[in-house]
């Protein structure tokens, strides 16, 4: 009998780490001990979104920053993000947009459904905002093709060329 309570011992999986906890400590006013509840929650993955989801919408910049960049960090894990990050593309602060375009980026062409967003960030009063939103439209490709005649517009616009017209090549590549 204690060999069988040895061996269920043995065969039980840890429990997995607590997502809620690690997308509060996100919220922490200490940077080192975010930015390790970032790491942690990267190779999560799905479970995590929502708590990040909720993060974005958050009145604290800081909060929705931290949001973005550990969505970006997801990659194409945070793809139920994307009506979320879509309409984070509205934010007031420009770092923020253009975070949120990194993060749409890095999801690739799951992003497809913020192509849209993505064409007005095309026009977004910043640079960096705009050069952003064209290499994620880039990234999601073929599934971009609606922005084409929008990034034609933007690769003739200062430091928005180079992305534009890569994206276009993306876009159009079979």
């Amino acid at each position: 009998m204690a060999s069988v309570a040895i061996s269920m011992a043995c065969n039980r999986t840890p429990p997995g780490p607590d997502v809620a906890a690690l997308v509060s400590q996100l919220k922490s006013a200490d940077p080192e001990a975010r930015g390790k509840a970032s790491l942690a929650i990267i190779p999560l993955g799905e479970p995590a979104v929502p708590g990040l989801i909720e993060m974005l919408k958050s009145e604290e910049p800081q909060y929705r920053a931290t949001a973005a960049s550990t969505l970006f960090g997801m990659g194409p894990k945070a793809r139920a993000a994307v009506p979320a990050l879509a309409d984070a593309l509205s934010d007031p602060a420009a770092e923020m947009r253009a975070s949120v375009a990194m993060a749409l980026e890095s999801i690739g062409p799951d992003a497809a459904p913020a192509v849209a967003a993505l064409v007005r960030a095309l026009r977004d009063r910043e640079g960096l905002v705009r050069q952003r939103a064209a290499i994620a439209l880039g990234s999601i490709g073929p599934g971009a093709r609606e922005a084409l005649p929008a990034l034609n517009e933007a690769s003739r616009v200062d430091i928005v060329r180079p992305a534009a017209e890569e994206a276009i090549r993306r876009i159009q590549a079979r």
